[in-house]
């Protein structure tokens, strides 16, 4: 009987355990029990494999190229353009002050500029400038995408590309400042220059929530693909801001300054040329049709101003330069900078013809009507191209060439088509406006503050011998 009782209870538990095992089972549990022991180990394995990133290899392979392409664009590129156009006695000077960015920036780059471009923003301030601290010491930038910006590639490769973009646009400044500036004054401006000029105006253009932003919620969407804010204009014009508070070279315009090694700087002038493919067509992010399109309108830009500034150049002086030639490819290059993922080629060549004739005019006749000394015409190429390129990409931006341009900008909510117009010539307008009040308003002020500290300008007895010596104790050329 009592045996009974004790078979009794163990059904009863059995019974409840069975029940509540039954409620506990998932459809997929259920349905494993139909399956055969090899397809059990295999969905065990498959558990086990760890989720798989969503990164393209191709665009990854695409985006880091592009980022090697535009860092070959400061080292070897501007320094051997920049190199060949000043004096023998001050070619290792003039290199130095390219060459010792690509440390210092990247250094500031990696504790805290990374976060103050691309990182959210806090309270009024989203709009200008993102949290420095977000990402310090790029704490969270790794293998997974950010799909704010590049969805398909890590976002340490998004971070090693938008760096490139940082080390070399103060190195373009220095081209205004070669043969006079003490180095330490050079690097005590760049410090300041790129925290307070260049990493809020990155973040305005490009960051998510940027002011200018036109594809991530700014306000005013204005177009700029791969930097003629960002990068050219902001550095053409502090340039000329430098120039103008520096001061002349001793002994110009009276005595000829002439280039030292045109061979170089033609050398250069290759590596650049070579190097925008990655500044822009790598701006697409991806290895897609807008790299290829941004590829090929880089190109025929640079075509085209190389024949316009050869052609003026021929009609004015009565023969073209290789110099001039070479000049008017550069001129082409930055003008089409900020349009080259928005416009078509025949577009983008009418860009270059006319980028190629105006800075001519702007490096010849502006320069000397206003008697300045921009030793390397950086306010003149690189300023006024990107200008240039700005203001007609108001105009001229395609919705065939970019589709994203037809409703991703939302006004209360509904889309707003950026293509070609009145509309958005406004919009690229008011950023052009903008960023050369800012950058050159700044930079008087960066530049009145380090020669209050550290002084300037050289010495003349050291101008005199060449900052090669006097600066850093070496000789470019044997005696």
């Amino acid at each position: 009987m009592r045996c009974h009782r004790h078979s009794a209870k163990l059904f009863l538990i059995l019974a409840v355990i069975g029940i509540f095992t039954g409620f506990g089972l998932t459809p997929s549990d259920a349905a494993e029990n139909g399956l055969t022991l090899e397809q059990r180990v295999a969905r065990i394995e498959a558990l086990q494999q760890p989720a798989s990133l969503p990164v393209n290899t191709g665009d990854n392979a695409w985006v880091l190229v592009s980022s090697a392409l535009v860092l070959m664009m400061t080292a070897p590129g501007l320094i051997l353009f920049y190199g060949g156009l000043v004096r023998s006695k001050n070619v290792l000077a003039t290199m130095m002050h390219s060459l010792i960015l690509m440390a210092l920036v990247s250094t500031l780059w990696m504790v805290f500029g990374y976060s103050m471009a691309f990182a959210p923003g806090n309270g009024w301030s989203a709009a200008f400038v993102g949290n420095p601290f977000t990402y310090f010491m790029l704490r969270g930038v790794g293998a997974a995408p950010n799909p704010d910006y590049a969805g398909t590639v890590p976002q340490q490769s998004f971070m090693l590309f938008q760096m490139m973009f940082a080390i070399i646009t103060p190195a373009l400044i220095s081209g205004a400042v070669a043969e006079r500036i003490k180095f330490k004054a050079y690097v005590l401006f760049v410090l300041l220059w790129i925290t307070i000029v260049y990493f809020p105006l990155c973040h305005m253009v490009w960051g998510k929530g940027g002011y200018f932003n036109w594809a991530l919620g700014g306000r005013v969407p204005a177009l700029d693909f791969a930097g003629g804010t960002v990068v050219h204009i902001s550095s053409g014009v502090s340039a000329l801001v430098c120039a103008l508070v520096l001061g002349k070279r001793a002994g110009y315009p009276q005595e000829p300054m002439m280039p030292h090694n045109v061979v170089l700087s033609l050398i250069g002038t290759g590596l650049l040329w070579v190097g925008w493919f990655g500044f822009n067509a790598g701006s697409a992010l991806n290895a897609g049709t807008l790299a290829t399109s941004a590829f090929a309108a880089t190109h025929f830009s640079a075509a085209a101003a190389a024949l316009s500034w050869a052609a003026v150049e021929w009609f004015h002086k009565g023969r073209p330069s290789v110099l001039g030639a070479a000049s008017g490819m550069v001129a082409g290059l930055a003008t089409i900078t900020p349009a080259s993922g928005f416009v078509t080629v025949p577009a983008a060549f009418g860009i270059g013809l006319t980028a190629g004739v105006v800075c001519y005019l702007a490096v010849t006749k502006l320069k000397a009507k206003f008697n300045y000394d921009d030793s390397l015409d950086v306010f003149g190429v690189h300023g006024v191209g990107s200008t240039i390129g700005m203001l007609m990409l108001g105009f001229l931006a395609s919705t065939a060439v970019n589709p994203a341009l037809a409703s991703t900008f939302q006004a209360n909510g509904i889309g707003v088509s950026l293509a070609g117009g009145g509309g958005q010539f406004t919009n690229q307008l008011l950023a052009v406006l903008f960023t050369v009040a800012y950058a050159g308003i700044v930079s008087f002020l960066l530049l009145k503050i380090v020669n209050a500290l550290v002084g300037l300008r050289v010495h003349p007895e050291d101008e005199d011998a060449g900052l090669d010596l006097t600066q850093h104790g070496e000789r470019a050329y044997s005696e």
